[in-house]
């Protein structure tokens, strides 16, 4: 029986707070989530306590692997056992799934998906000790990120979703009406945006399901020539989905060896992809405006929804007026989509309020950590004005702050932080994590100067849009302006970041400067840190000025006599 069919049958008996467990496994980013009488307590990718990037590789033979570490800390911090839960919800249907052959795909191990997901009630009993496996639910994979994004926002909204694929689709457009899906229109593969975008990735020698973002800032450098060939074979149609032809990659431009050299070419290629992209996501966002009768508000999820230039170009020129995009877009979101599809059957669930649901450390348990680490600390009178002061001096801060952030932005919490009117920073904290050099990096400013400096979308507290710098201020925060004159910005709210907020305001007292370079506390190919311990090795091996965690302050001139 269907998930749909499910929720329909329990929806009918009387309702009642629930506490529900959502599980992403089936393709990567595996993750866990908690919903308990309506409330997100605790969201988390299995990456952060394994320490493996993407927590697993999307491949059939990893299907089974379950983010036992992540779940098994949901129901810690919620102090909840196993036979506690009223349901387990998974972000996949086995009973949708079709063969690998029949949807165009050439994949003879696909069907190791669905063996595995129909044998999850059982796995999951055995990570998860106490657990009846009656109580696990399945859930449509694109249902799971529609809910992630629209049961996400307290107003009736259009959903779009788009990634690499679910049990038979690439694509879900609906509306979302006092908490239910209506489903408009869906695309059926082997026609998927989200695999074309990988295939691109792949061959520019890329990892795919991985390295997306990258080919989305390498488009910048290039220039779309390729972009007549591309509207022919990728479109939009007139009901709601539409067409990828294959793509022969090498009749267009030579694949590039993992460690071979970045061509003009290769550049082109990005950027005619990604801007058919853009105009494809255009095209599919206006069918879905008529066909919701003319929604004020779109809620964007799947791996797609994490393109931030694409958004922003739908936000400019689609016809909304609102467009909001689930901050963990990608499958791990799919966790919190499918715990609150079910947890909907019980009730009303909360708005989405932050993406800090990870974990985090008090103060006495961070200052333990410092001490068994035998590192130097004060405890200054802000840390927030010492950061300020750090950075102003043009020094690189490793910011720990609060609970870890949902998702694969870095939001004020697990962060690096830098100056961003040296023009030389962008190169200095690329060679700081190990990056390529056409990697932009991202600035954060306090919500109330935002208008000051950039145009576009806001608010923007998830840095999931592009944003146009004004031009009396590209000169004056070079290290964050794109080559093609956009930031990627984080908006920071007061109210719900005051920390954050301070340390703003303090630098800009400091230098004049409203912006700090905002970019995720770790290296490349590893995850964020999540625990004090990473944050303190990563702070012992990389050129970094200060450590901030939480109240404490460790100066690397004072803990290793190498500073500036």
């Amino acid at each position: 029986m269907s998930m749909t069919m499910r929720v329909k049958a329990e929806s009918t008996g009387t309702r009642r707070p629930m506490r529900v467990l959502g599980i992403n496994a089936i393709f990567h980013d595996p993750a866990a989530a908690l919903i308990v009488d309506g409330q997100v307590v605790a969201a988390a990718e299995e990456e952060r306590f394994s320490r493996r990037k993407h927590g697993k590789r999307p491949v059939p033979f990893s299907a089974w692997e379950l983010p036992e570490l992540s779940a098994a800390w949901c129901l810690e911090e919620a102090g909840l056992r196993p036979g506690d839960l009223d349901a387990v919800a998974y972000s996949f249907d086995p009973g949708m799934t079709r063969e690998a052959s029949s949807l165009g795909l050439d994949d003879p191990w696909d069907h190791l998906r669905a063996d595995y997901a129909r044998r999850a009630p059982q796995f999951l009993a055995g990570a998860l000790p106490g657990l009846d496996p009656e109580q696990v639910r399945f859930v449509p994979h694109h249902v799971a990120h529609a809910a992630s994004a629209g049961l996400s926002v307290p107003e009736d909204s259009a959903v779009l979703v788009l990634d690499g694929r679910g049990e038979v689709a690439s694509h879900l457009a609906g509306v979302y009406r006092d908490g239910q899906l209506t489903t408009v229109a869906s695309q059926e593969l082997p026609h998927s945006l989200g695999l074309l975008y990988e295939d691109l990735t792949r061959h520019l020698g890329f990892l795919h399901s991985s390295d997306e973002y990258k080919v989305m800032a390498l488009a910048s450098y290039g220039r779309p020539r390729y972009l007549d060939l591309f509207r022919e074979w990728v479109h939009a149609n007139d009901d709601g989905g539409f067409t990828v032809e294959r793509i022969d990659w090498s009749a267009l431009t030579k694949a590039r060896p993992a460690d071979g050299e970045m061509t003009d070419a290769h550049a082109d290629l990005a950027s005619s992809v990604q801007v058919r992209l853009e105009e494809v996501l255009l095209d599919l966002a206006r069918w879905t405006y008529e066909a919701s009768g003319g929604a004020k508000t779109l809620t964007m999820a799947g791996g797609t929804a994490l393109n931030c230039v694409a958004n922003a170009r739908i936000a400019a020129e689609g016809p909304f007026a609102r467009v909001w995009v689930q901050p963990a877009a990608g499958d791990s979101g799919t966790a919190l989509g499918a715990a609150l599809t079910v947890a909907r059957t019980g009730g009303p669930v909360a708005p989405f309020t932050g993406a800090d649901l990870g974990r985090g450390w008090s103060d006495e348990e961070l200052e333990a950590e410092l001490t068994r680490a035998a590192l130097p600390y004060t405890r200054p009178a802000s840390i927030a004005a010492e950061a300020a002061g750090v950075l102003a001096r043009n020094g690189i801060v490793a910011w720990y702050q609060g609970r870890s952030e949902y998702g694969p932005r870095a939001l004020g919490h697990r962060s690096l932080l830098a100056h961003p009117g040296d023009a030389d920073t962008q190169t200095r904290m690329n060679n700081v994590k190990g990056r390529e050099q056409f990697r932009p990096i991202a600035p954060m400013v306090r919500a109330e100067r935002f208008a000051d400096i950039f145009e576009g979308v806001f608010p923007s507290p998830y840095m999931l849009f592009v944003h146009r710098v004004r031009p009396e201020w590209k000169d004056r925060i070079p290290a964050v302006t794109h080559v093609d004159g956009t930031a990627r910005v984080q908006t920071v709210d007061t109210g719900t970041e005051p920390l954050v907020a301070e340390m703003l305001a303090e630098f800009e007292r400091r230098t004049g400067l409203p912006v700090v370079v905002n970019t995720s506390l770790n290296t490349a190919g590893r995850p964020m840190v999540d625990t004090p311990r990473e944050a303190m090795e990563l702070f012992g091996s990389a050129p970094v000025d200060l450590l901030a965690l939480g109240p404490f302050a460790v100066h690397r001139a004072t803990a290793f006599g190498d500073g500036r």
